[in-house]
């Protein structure tokens, strides 16, 4: 069993910046691709950013690409997202992910365990 528990959402004007936490209980962190996903209010959850299973490249999804930088530090167990020139539209409850097995990245049915979430709000 893995517990993920988010940090550091908030409250940020438009072009502002906020890194976000994930830290993972257990001791094979390091085996597991790691994912952000985000919904905001009426909206499906959708895929932020993510490892690829071998963890050499990192999935965007285009609202983001060039914005967001998903980051992990094994031996603190934790994985961030860095995000920068926030919009309103990036107001959403984020969610950090693991995925156990290859799979395809983007599938939300690939990833066994989610955090709680956390609150970004972006104004204008």
């Amino acid at each position: 069993q893995v517990q993920l528990v988010e940090s550091g959402g908030g409250l940020v004007q438009a072009g502002g910046s906020l890194r976000l936490s994930c830290a993972a209980s257990g001791r094979t962190f390091r085996s597991y691709a790691m994912g952000w996903f985000r919904q905001a209010p009426g909206k499906e959850r959708e895929l932020v950013a993510a490892n690829s299973w071998s963890g050499i490249s990192t999935y965007y999804a285009d609202s983001v690409q060039g914005r967001f930088t998903l980051s992990r530090d094994n031996a603190k167990n934790t994985v961030y997202l860095q995000m920068n020139s926030l919009k309103p539209e990036d107001t959403a409850v984020y969610y950090c992910a693991a995925r156990i097995n290859p799979g395809k990245v983007t599938d939300q049915n690939e990833y066994r365990y989610w955090g709680q979430g956390t609150q970004v709000t972006v104004s204008s």
